[in-house]
């Protein structure tokens, strides 16, 4: 089949890469892309917000599928041209798509369906936000209600900042802290049958020890050595199946990839968030494990066939990835750096670590920055041990003027790993 994936991320990357090893994927074009996924894809220059122009594009192809990558296409309603063209999309439509694109919206949600998360309030104005600071304290969780590209949540014992958080959005959504490690679970979903893949952990924090400001993602993980093995069957049978249900059932059916930001607190499993596609870092370490051919199964889940797929499989394998970002991310990023040593890690470390492009562009016969995130370093081994070494070597072949990268990417799971045996 001829695919068309929308984005041009490291996770669109991640997505062509595991879409290119697909034996039933004869054609794969990715719009816009980047300098990585030319190495895989056809890129075409489109603006991934304008739904005609990507229906016109797919249609132009005459693609049998397309994968919108990102939230915003998502939220901006391309899911729905592209399928009123007549392209099957993996993707849930702009009203599904809600559950990312307004935290309140999912709250709304999550109580009809009687999902466990944490209490909050939805606040309007400078007052209602100090009541509802006021009301569940230190430490203060403060999310803007719409998109702000994995950057509108505030997580401070500062009420100080906190305050100029909430004051500084037009609707903002003020929540209980939960206590307790954080999972990512990703589902498929076809609006009817439920998915799920493998659980994995990411890092928020920009800097080691989990400190410094919230970013997009500084790196993930998995398998969780450390979670308990019935965790994916407690989120599917307490969170995904009925917020699939509750969705189908208001008349606006999810189709496409569901994301459950998971905290696992002292009184059981509570969703933080829910997005609307696949996550980033996290996509690139679970793709890494994942060995039935994906394109399958996101036409079956745009076609509504989930039920007839046989059982996933998975790689025993360990995943890590290590974001390495621009000077300054996730403040105000700098780019045009050209970033080297590229080829070094496919001569040294292939095939078990591999660099994808996020914010890269070709400047003649160089890559360089053009983005806060700009690499991911991917690597797989028989634990998270030899994953996390084998990630950190190919890391140290690259070199970009002024860039950063956490050193700590699952370095706690793998020595707890370690002590078991």
């Amino acid at each position: 089949m001829k695919v068309l994936v929308i984005g041009g991320g490291a996770r669109e990357h991640a997505l062509c890469r595991s879409l290119s090893l697909d034996p039933d994927v004869t054609s794969l074009h990715c719009a816009p892309g980047n300098a990585g996924i030319a190495d895989v894809a056809e890129l075409h220059a489109v603006d991934q917000l304008d739904g005609a122009a990507v229906a016109a594009l797919a249609s132009r192809l005459e693609a049998d599928l397309v994968v919108v990558g990102p939230e915003g296409p998502l939220v901006a309603g391309v899911a729905d041209a592209v399928r009123a063209a007549g392209v099957d999309c993996f993707g849930p439509s702009r009203e599904a798509a809600e559950l990312e694109g307004s935290k309140a919206f999912a709250k709304d949600v999550m109580a009809a369906a009687g999902v466990p998360t944490g209490r909050s309030y939805v606040c309007t104005t400078a007052e209602e936000a100090d009541e509802a600071l006021d009301a569940f304290g230190a430490p203060y969780v403060v999310k803007d209600d719409g998109l702000a590209a994995g950057k509108g949540v505030v997580v401070t014992d500062d009420l100080a900042a906190a305050r100029e958080h909430a004051i500084a959005c037009d609707r903002v959504v003020i929540e209980e802290f939960l206590d307790g490690p954080e999972v990512s679970l990703f589902a498929i979903t076809d609006g009817v049958t439920v998915v799920p893949l493998q659980p994995a952990q990411d890092f928020k924090r920009a800097l080691d020890g989990d400190e410094g400001p919230n970013t997009g993602g500084m790196g993930a993980y998995s398998p969780l050595p450390w979670a308990d093995p019935k965790l994916v069957a407690e989120v599917m049978e307490t969170v995904l199946q009925p917020t699939v249900d509750e969705l189908r059932r208001r008349g606006t059916p999810f189709s496409g990839l569901l994301y459950a930001g998971l905290a696992i607190t002292s009184r059981g499993v509570r969703v933080i968030e829910f997005n609307a596609r696949f996550g980033d870092p996290e996509t690139q370490v679970v793709l890494a494990r994942l060995r039935t051919p994906l394109g399958g199964v996101l036409r079956a889940a745009a076609q509504g066939t989930l039920a007839d797929l046989e059982p996933l499989r998975w790689s025993g394998d360990a995943a890590v990835t290590v974001v390495v970002a621009s000077h300054n991310y996730p403040g105000t990023p700098r780019t045009g750096d050209p970033v080297e040593g590229l080829d070094a890690v496919v001569s040294e470390d292939a095939p078990y670590a591999y660099v994808l492009h996020a914010g890269t562009k070709r400047d003649g016969d160089r890559v360089v920055s053009a983005g806060g995130r700009v690499l991911s370093v991917t690597a797989t081994g028989s634990d998270l041990a030899q994953a996390r070494l084998r990630a950190y070597a190919a890391l140290g072949r690259v070199r970009l003027d002024g860039g950063q990268h956490r050193t700590d990417i699952a370095e706690k799971a793998a020595g707890r790993l370690r002590s078991r045996f």
